[in-house]
Formats: structure tokens, sequence, C-alpha cells
């Protein structure tokens, strides 16, 4: 019987370096990978979506366009490309009307893109279901990502005060726990409804990196189990459960799983594909990618994370490995067969234990504990940190997480995906300021608070309370977004770069429409060059014609006879003769005004006229030659 095989997406040029460098690779950098990429026969590569758009047009001055063309033109179809976007606000946070949606899948579509993973923050069907449709009329492959999330933690109480509120705290009977919301079934009917709609891929899309190794397994086996699609795995390695929950997914009948090579995996990215490959080895899966390129791929790799050290957070590089000629350590090579031992038996201990000893072996950055233990994405956590130290009270961090499962309850149990990570970690912030200084909760709501409890980005996992939207809002009625109200941005004349659009096709126009803020800069730099080139031809082509003019010239005969020259400077008004003519004496042979003042041109003597040097409107200086008689 043949083995099974695993399918890989390949997150490297986009989520890999999104995660860990800030999205600063250069199109030059992908220029030298693409063509190692060609023969490497990974099932997906993510190339383009999330903060690429944003981040090449803002840091690096590149088109995001030209960046999915060459990447499709290098492929030569031998791999599927994929992009990630959310749902019906595509990269932004505005919802779109479907018009605009379809307006860009066409236009990735014809420009190579091949997989659209569709997610909403909310994941609210509602949100992705007429994406899925459009990306399959289009010949697309429609990816529906259900995004993982926890229940929050219970708020933590008050500390009681007094010798009764101790008493109390001791014998009193405590509130009955929350219920739960996000359980496997939650996880299992999303996916479902979306297999319906017609979604080709399903995936968990653990962003935060929050799913542990046995509810990775417990998903991963239910939706296997309910779904006939092909069931893709994504996560992170921030809090230190990614490599040991890939294993749990791998076990468990996952069909893709998303991983980054080795310079760009681990840390807060996804798996490392080479540890994969060697638990995937000795589980007797086939990993289906030729490792022999993706060896030359880590190769130029290592060049291109040296490139970006400026953005690189990591401590320290891991150690160089290659799974195909390097031989593991005893001692580490037995932690493969653990870590694949406690994943068969349940034993999540034991199993993150010896991923845990691996990832420090080959020195992959530490799990981060703060993150692990508030269960919130990393970037919200650093987003938070930052906010307060802007406010002057880094010393409310601890009070602001406490308070992220309340707000997170008020707002219907958001989900800590962007942008509801963002918005419900700067309102947890609001809240500790607010009660610090003895203010009512929620005296400073954040428009975006407000947006997303008044319905304006979705239906919520749980239903708002209605008096508290009031609170908010003003109004107690939930209020979706009317795209009805989104109205095109304007395409300006650029009257200043010769009066041309400043989008100047579809694609262009699109990135005004996602991006407008950055796209309005980017598309001024192209006019400008394009400007300027043109006005560079244009000189370039009169020089040549003069040049041509003068070459065609020929050349002129030597003066040999007799020149009556002006006697001062001016400008010839009339020329009374031409080459050949007979004149007398004292025959007016041309006018010239010098000084305001006409004066005629005599001849001195009987003569021929030899040749005439000027003409009418000519201006002429002090003893310029006038005419030339024959000899």
């Amino acid at each position: 019987m043949e083995p099974r095989k695993l399918k890989i997406r390949d997150l490297t040029m986009r989520d890999g370096q999104q995660s860990l460098f800030a999205t600063r690779m250069s199109q030059s950098t992908i220029d030298r990978l693409l063509p190692l990429y060609e023969n490497a026969g990974f099932y997906i590569m993510e190339v383009w979506g999330g903060a690429v758009p944003d981040s090449v047009m803002r840091y690096l001055d590149e088109s995001p366009w030209n960046r999915l063309r060459k990447a499709s033109e290098a492929m030569k179809g031998k791999s599927l490309l994929s992009a990630l976007s959310r749902g019906r606000n595509l990269f932004g946070y505005v919802p779109y009307p479907n018009s605009v949606l379809e307006g860009f899948y066409k236009e990735a579509i014809k420009n190579g893109l091949n997989v659209m993973r569709i997610f909403d923050a909310l994941n609210d069907i509602d949100n992705v279901k007429d994406s899925i449709k459009m990306i399959n009329s289009l010949g697309g492959i429609a990816d529906g990502a259900v995004c993982y999330t926890v229940d929050p933690k219970e708020e933590e109480p008050a500390k009681p005060s007094g010798f009764a509120g101790r008493l109390k705290s001791l014998f009193g009977s405590k509130p009955a726990a929350p219920e739960k919301i996000f359980t496997d079934e939650y996880f299992v009917e999303k996916a479902m409804e979306m297999e319906r709609l017609g979604a080709k891929i399903i995936t968990l899309k653990d962003m935060a990196g929050l799913v542990n190794p046995l509810r990775a397994a417990s998903i991963i086996s239910k939706l296997k189990a309910n779904l006939s699609v092909p069931v893709d795995f994504h996560t992170h390695c921030t809090p230190g459960y990614g490599l040991a929950s890939s294993v749990m997914a791998l076990i468990h009948g996952v069909d893709i799983l998303d991983t980054n090579i080795w310079w760009f995996g681990g840390g807060s990215a996804a798996p490392a594909l080479e540890l994969i490959y060697i638990f995937a080895d000795r589980l007797g899966i086939e990993v289906d990618v030729n490792m022999e390129a993706v060896g030359a791929i880590r190769d130029e790799l290592l060049s291109a994370r040296k490139e970006l050290k400026q953005f690189d957070l990591a401590e320290r590089m891991p150690l160089a490995f290659n799974p195909l000629t390097d031989t593991l350590p005893a001692n580490i090579s037995a932690e493969f067969d653990k870590a694949i031992a406690c994943a068969k038996a349940n034993d999540e201990e034991g199993l993150l234990a010896a991923c845990h000893t691996i990832e420090a072996y080959f020195q992959f950055p530490k799990p981060n504990e703060l993150v692990k233990d508030a269960e919130v994405p990393g970037g919200m956590y650093s987003n938070m940190v930052a906010q307060l130290k802007t406010l002057g009270a880094s010393d409310l961090l601890d009070d602001a997480m406490r308070l992220i499962p309340k707000v997170r309850r008020d707002a219907g149990l958001v989900p800590l995906v962007t942008p509801t990570s963002q918005i419900v970690g700067s309102q947890a912030v609001s809240l500790a300021m607010d009660r610090k200084k003895g203010n009512p909760d929620y005296s400073n709501a954040s428009n975006q608070f407000i947006s997303l409890v008044k319905g304006e980005y979705g239906h919520t996992p749980v239903p708002v309370d209605p008096a508290f939207r009031e609170q908010i809002t003003g109004d107690a009625t939930e209020h979706p977004y009317d795209v009805n109200s989104y109205r095109q941005p304007e395409n300006p004349v650029v009257a200043d770069l010769g009066g041309v659009n400043l989008a100047s096709n579809d694609e262009e126009y699109l990135l005004l429409q996602l991006l407008p803020s950055v796209a309005n800069g980017f598309l001024r730099r192209r006019r400008t060059e394009e400007f300027n080139a043109r006005q560079d031809a244009q000189a370039k082509e009169a020089a040549a014609q003069k040049a041509k003019e003068e070459a065609q010239k020929e050349p002129e005969e030597p003066i040999t006879g007799e020149v009556l020259s002006a006697p001062m400077g001016g400008r010839v008004i009339e020329v009374n003769v031409k080459a050949g003519d007979k004149v007398k004496e004292g025959q007016v042979l041309l006018v010239y005004e010098a000084m305001k003042m006409e004066n005629d041109v005599e001849s001195p003597k009987d003569a021929v006229i030899k040749r005439v040097f000027v003409k009418t409107d000519d201006v002429v200086g002090t003893d310029a030659p006038l005419v030339e008689f024959a000899d």
C-alpha cells in the first residue's frame, strides 16, 4: 500500500516574512527565490494577501500586482498560488459591496492567483459566502478559513474586603461558569457551512497559535469525519504549541499543513518544514515535496534573512540543518520518537516537552509565556504594551489584560483575530484607564469599538446585550454596515504631471479602493516617473532631430568675395536682393532696425550678389556678414 501523502502550503514568502521580518522582503529577493521554487513541488505557495499589498507599496515602493504576476510567471502552474483576504473587507477594514469584491477577485485571478483563503474576524458566514461563490465562478479555488479562538477566562473578581467579605468568599456560592461557546462543534459547524457554500478547501486557521495539541487532535479529527474537502491546518509557534499541534494534526489525518522553510520558521511564524519532514518520515507519511529543491531554497533564504537583519527580532539564528544529509544527535533523535509516542498516547505534557527540547536544540525562539498565559495574539499584546507606554500608564498592563475577557463578552464574545483583536485590546486599555480615574466603564469608547457593538463588522458569536449596545451606541438596535453607502473613490487628474489620471488602469484603481492612503503616494510616484521619462524622451528626440538637421546641411562655401557687414547690431526688417542679382552703386540692398531707427544698407558699387546671409526678422550683431559680392 502506498504511504499516505501530506501536501504542504509554503508560507515563506508571505506569512513567514510577515511574522518574522515585518513584510520587508524585496522583489529582488523574491526574484532570486522564484526559480528555485519552480520544481519544489509545493501544493500551494502563499505569496500574496495579508500585509503584502500594503507593505510593498508603503515600505518598498513596489507594485503588489507585479509581485503576483512574477510569481505566476515563474511557477508556470506547477504550484498553486494563494492569498489571504478578510472576506468582505479584503485587505482593509471597510466592508465592500459585491461589485468591488468581484472586480478584485477577477483581477487577482487574471494575474495568476489560484487559491483565495477567505476568513472573517467574527466567523460570520454572511461575510464570506459571496466571496466563496465569486471565486469559484471566476475559476479560482475558494479556501474557507475558520478562525480558531478560545473562550475567555473568567474575569477575576475584585478582592474581598473586611471580615464579612472574606467570609463570603470562603463559604458563599460561586456564580456559574459561563457557557462555552468555542467548542469543537462550533468550528466544525462553521466549516460545514463553508463547504456547503462551495469552499474547496477548509482551513483551521489559528492565527494566534493558541491551539494546544489535544485540541488540534480533537478538532482535526472531527473536521476529517464531517467534511469531504481537504483539511488544512495553519498555526504559529508564538506560545509554544505550534510544532506539537502540527504533529497532532499530522497523526489525525490533516491533508495540508502550512509550514515555512527553515530560516523563516518557528518563533512567531509557522513550524519549520524540515522538522515536519522528520516527524512525517517516522510516521510513514510521505511529504509531497521535493526536499532537494527545498535545500536550494533554504541556502538562498539564509542570505535573505541576513539582508533582513534590521527587522529580525530573534536573539540568534537557528542552527544550519539539512534533514537529507545531516545526522541528528542520538538524544535529539530520541526526542522525535518520544514526541510521537506521547502524541499517540494523548500525553500533551510529554509531547510539548519533547518538541520544546527539539526546538531549543536547533535554537528556535522559546515559547512566549506572556502570550500563552494571556491567551491573546502576540501582535495584540505588543500593541497594548505600546499604547500604555504612549499614555504613560505602563503600570496598568496587568489591569488591562484582566479586562480583556470582560470586553470580549460585552462585545459579543468576538474572536481575537485582526482587526477585532486590536479593537478589543485598545478598549481594554481604555477601560483600565477609566477605572484608574474613577470614571464609569466605557467612558471612552473608540469609534471602532462602537462600530463593532453597533453591528457594522457583522454578527458576533453571541448577540450583544441591547442595553449595552444602547449604552455604547445610543441605539439598542443592531445596525449592520450598509454597503450601499459605499462611494467609489475619485481617480483624480494629476494636472502637474501632464493631466493624466492618478490610477492608469483597473488594477491600480483597485489599489485606490482597497488601500487609499498608501496607494495615493505610491501611484503618484509612478506617474511622476512616467512624466519624467516622457520629458527625457522628448528632450532626447528634440536633440536627435537637431543633430539630424545639422548633419543634413550642406557645408557652407567659404567667403572669397567682398563682404558688406552690419555697422551695428539690429534686426533685419527688409531684404531686397537675392543671389545672382546685378546691383548699382547706392542701391538699397536691405533695411535693418537698430536703436529704434531704420537703416538702409546700400551697395558701395556696381556688382553682382553672390550670397545673402540674412533674412527678414533675423537679429544680427555688429560686423555680422550681410551680403557677399561676386569676385
